[in-house]
């Protein structure tokens, strides 16, 4: 993990149960649609936060 404060840490920390939660959101959001264009856009919006979670995590694993 790269050498980062206690505050920093934490703020990453935040991010991280942040972006679980969008994707979460999203995904529900994505499964009670009925609209086809609006289903694909909703998962692609939880793809893109599930991204954002995967690159912060990737970095604290270094």
């Amino acid at each position: 993990m790269p050498n980062l404060t206690t505050k920093e840490l934490s703020y990453l920390k935040e991010q991280l149960t942040s972006e679980q939660n969008e994707v979460a959101q999203f995904n529900l959001m994505a499964q009670q649609c009925e609209d086809p264009q609006l289903k694909s856009k909703l998962a692609g919006i939880a793809s893109r936060h599930q991204n954002h979670y995967d690159t912060l995590y990737r970095f604290l694993e270094n």
